[in-house]
């Protein structure tokens, strides 16, 4: 069945219970005031005659009827009362609507109450049928009770009243059954349009799929309604903006949580922005915003995506030094042909020596090189990275040293090789820059490696101009370059962005003759507790 009819046969049937109900709730209250409405009326009506001079009198004289009787009939006739029946104190009656029942006793056995004094509303079955009575003590003048008088209505005339009553309430019920159907239809598919015709389990399903993709993806993401409240947030985006998972965001306006966010710009102006740079934090985002519109409503709400830039350059120095690697080799093998061919010349020319010389020096050079990172430096990302390093200072006529005494052996697990690779390779290739903004044909750039103690340290010395007071506040900015060509000044915002995440720091003075030397420390076990705590590993 689909989701429009289970809804309206629910509404059709709750409206039609709770019609019924209060249908017969109403109808009873009717019933129940017109009849308190007639007993006292007829109590009244009572009272006032056993109370008028011409019923004392009738008491008083020797034939009570000839005096009563025409009396009472003719308060009944004006009243509409089904009878007025006046009787003494031994129910002898003196006044009644069939004249031949004058003399006779009273019928009903509810004068009990009335002879002690009291008035009273009771429902009996009399000599005219069942009716509603109000009964009323006559007294004399010493205030004792001499007869009574009973002012009925009949029970079948009363129900003729509330039968009126009754088909109204039904007329009334069946008027809003009708308008309770037709609203009942609109709701229906007013809510299975807005569902776009999907079924519980439908929308339930998407549901959970939909939380699934938006915690899998690796972008920040929020949606906001047309109010620039927040409906929606995923796990990345918590991250971004420093906050815990299960933090109470939803709900609130996306100017507390983001004060620079510009959702409600595109709420008003229904244009959707692409890849437009934004701050969270201290991190440089590219965000995507769309508004979200409705084919009834216009724009409903916005929704943004964004992305951690440095993550984009991240993957773009990674693919640069792969460039760089392949122009190394590239290079590496053309200088490698060259003294291919001038061996082969020696050879050629009988300078067998000469050959030999230079064989067994590139073959040291190389061969030391290669020894030494792998008995240091063991790891074969870093040491690849090394050797990749030296083949390109090589073709850029750098001279760069690894100290002998560096030591890389005592690196953990825990510390990410990815990030290393960063910190050391864009401090490396900074290095090599920075010797060709000093005018000294001798190009140096050192570098050593020690994990004495608790803290692996890194540093990387050169003999460029050095970096001056005012760079020195501005080089580890995201963008910041002395450099003018475009897609500059991220090396160094990235070394510190992997040094943070490692949990060590970076500092840099001045070289011993020109240049800068840059200092890098990272804890060795931060890492590794942190991994156990995310593994939920005890540690003592």
């Amino acid at each position: 069945m689909r989701l429009h009819h289970k809804l309206i046969l629910l509404i059709g049937l709750l409206l039609f219970s709770v019609v019924i109900i209060m249908g017969a709730i109403f109808h009873d209250m009717e019933v129940k005031m017109i009849k308190e409405q007639i007993g006292q009326r007829a109590l009244t009506l009572a009272e006032t005659i056993a109370l008028t001079p011409e019923v004392q009198k009738g008491f008083d004289s020797s034939d009570p009827s000839r005096v009563i009787q025409p009396f009472a009939e003719n308060i009944r006739k004006k009243t509409g009362a089904e009878f007025i029946v006046v009787g003494n104190k031994e129910g002898i009656r003196y006044s009644h609507p069939i004249p031949e029942r004058l003399g006779r006793k009273m019928i009903g056995g509810d004068n009990g109450e009335v002879l002690k004094g009291k008035s009273i509303i009771s429902e009996a079955v009399g000599s005219l049928g069942p009716s509603l009575r109000g009964k009323a003590p006559v007294f004399n003048e010493e205030k004792q009770v001499i007869g009574v008088v009973s002012v009925g209505f009949s029970i079948s005339d009363i129900e003729k009243m509330t039968d009126v009553y009754r088909n109204r309430i039904i007329l009334f019920a069946l008027l809003i059954l009708m308008i309770g159907a037709f609203g009942a239809m609109m709701i229906a598919y007013g809510v299975d349009k807005a569902l776009f015709g999907l079924k519980p389990e439908e929308i339930g399903r998407l549901y959970m799929e939909k939380q699934a993709i938006l915690e899998s993806i690796r972008e920040g993401l929020i949606a906001v309604n047309a109010q620039g409240h927040i409906t929606m947030i995923n796990h990345t985006a918590l991250e971004f903006l420093d906050l815990e998972a299960g933090t109470p965001v939803l709900g609130k306006k996306i100017l507390d949580v983001l004060p620079n966010s510009r959702l409600l710009e595109v709420i008003r102006t229904g244009q959707a922005e692409y890849d437009q740079e934004m701050m969270i934090g201290e991190n440089i985002v590219v965000a995507n915003r769309l508004p979200v519109r409705s084919d009834d409503a216009g724009v409903i709400g916005a929704v943004v995506s964004f992305r951690n830039k440095s993550e984009l350059y991240r993957l773009t120095e990674e693919l640069s030094q792969v460039k760089r690697y392949a122009e190394a080799l590239r290079a590496q093998t053309h200088e490698y042909s060259n003294k291919l061919y001038m061996i082969s010349g020696l050879i050629q020319l009988e300078s067998y020596q000469e050959a030999i010389e230079l064989i067994t020096r590139e073959s040291d050079i190389h061969q030391n090189l290669f020894q030494f990172i792998m008995k240091e430096i063991p790891d074969p990302m870093i040491g690849g990275l090394l050797i990749g390093k030296f083949n390109r200072a090589s073709e850029l006529k750098v001279q760069l040293e690894i100290d002998r005494e560096s030591s890389f052996r005592d690196v953990p697990h825990s510390v990410d090789r990815s990030s290393l690779v960063t910190i050391i390779g864009n401090l490396i290739d900074n290095a090599m820059e920075a010797t060709f903004e000093n005018a000294s044909p001798i190009k140096n750039v050192k570098v050593f490696f020690t994990d004495l103690g608790e803290d692996l340290i890194i540093e990387v010395e050169d003999n460029g101009s050095g970096i001056s007071e005012e760079q020195a506040t501005k080089i580890f900015e995201m963008g910041f370059s002395t450099k003018s060509e475009e897609n500059r000044g991220f090396g160094l915002a990235l070394v510190k962005q992997s040094i943070e995440r490692l949990g060590g720091y970076i500092t840099f003075n001045p070289g011993a003759s020109l240049g800068t030397v840059f200092t890098v420390a990272i804890p060795k076990h931060r890492a590794e507790m942190k991994r156990r705590e995310n593994h939920g590993i005890q540690t003592n």
